[in-house]
């Protein structure tokens, strides 16, 4: 489960789309609403936020890029449109009705969760401000400096493990994808004589070495988890 978890509401027509895209992203670690056309997403955005809006344009009445470019004059947020039609005049339109990206179907779910998580890093966050510390169980992670306390005792953390920690609080409750791990350790994120190695397996290896000093059981993962397709997610307490 992820804290805070991002809302996202899918508007499809497809009784069958909507379940299945309701499902997979929860597993995810998302909060999700549907609605089945343009009406009942309108109601739902009159009373509710969302971080995304998951949206088919391929919709009978009001279809998708038509709700799009309304919905743009009073709402910023995020909009993904998902249509069968791929072609480009269909992908120029809409965006310039506003959508932040466009998935044509068929799609692979975990190329959805990707662009999921691509779209919502982008969207400022009403910036959350960093506290000094982060809670984790008995532990106490300083911000500032990078650095792991239980009590008075200052638990060692390789440099690798210092700049993985300070990258996944940084973002924490929201879930960063192996590539943006491997890409800010390459960019010097390894301590001076450490060898950055630019894989996802040695990502794994780190994350679980990790997991030795901050979880008290590192097979069932608390703080550190593990969202599935994607990355990793910081869930302090």
């Amino acid at each position: 489960m992820s804290s805070p978890d991002a809302h996202i509401l899918i508007v499809d027509d497809d009784e069958r789309i909507r379940s299945l895209l309701g499902r997979f992203l929860r597993k995810n670690g998302y909060l999700v609403s549907a609605a089945s056309d343009a009406a009942q997403a309108r109601r739902l955005l009159g009373g509710l936020e969302f971080d995304l809006i998951v949206l088919d344009v391929m919709m009978p009445g009001e279809d998708g890029i038509s709700l799009t470019r309304d919905l743009r004059k009073r709402l910023s947020t995020p909009i993904l449109l998902l249509t069968a039609r791929g072609e480009t005049e269909d992908r120029i339109a809409g965006l310039e009705s506003g959508a932040d990206d466009y998935l044509p179907k068929p799609f692979e779910p975990r190329e959805l969760l990707l662009r999921i998580a691509a779209i919502l890093r982008r969207v400022p966050v009403a910036e959350v401000s960093q506290p000094k510390f982060l809670t984790l169980g008995t532990l106490r992670y300083d911000t500032e400096k990078g650095e792991l306390w239980q009590g008075e005792t200052h638990l060692r953390l390789t440099g690798t493990e210092q700049a993985l920690l300070r990258r996944l609080a940084a973002s924490r409750g929201q879930p960063v994808s192996r590539t943006e791990l491997i890409d800010d350790l390459g960019r010097g994120g390894a301590a001076p004589g450490e060898e950055a190695e630019n894989s996802e397996r040695a990502i794994d290896v780190q994350i679980t070495r990790l997991r030795r000093k901050i979880e008290p059981d590192p097979k069932e993962p608390r703080f550190l988890q593990t969202v599935r397709g994607t990355g990793y997610m910081l869930v302090a307490d």
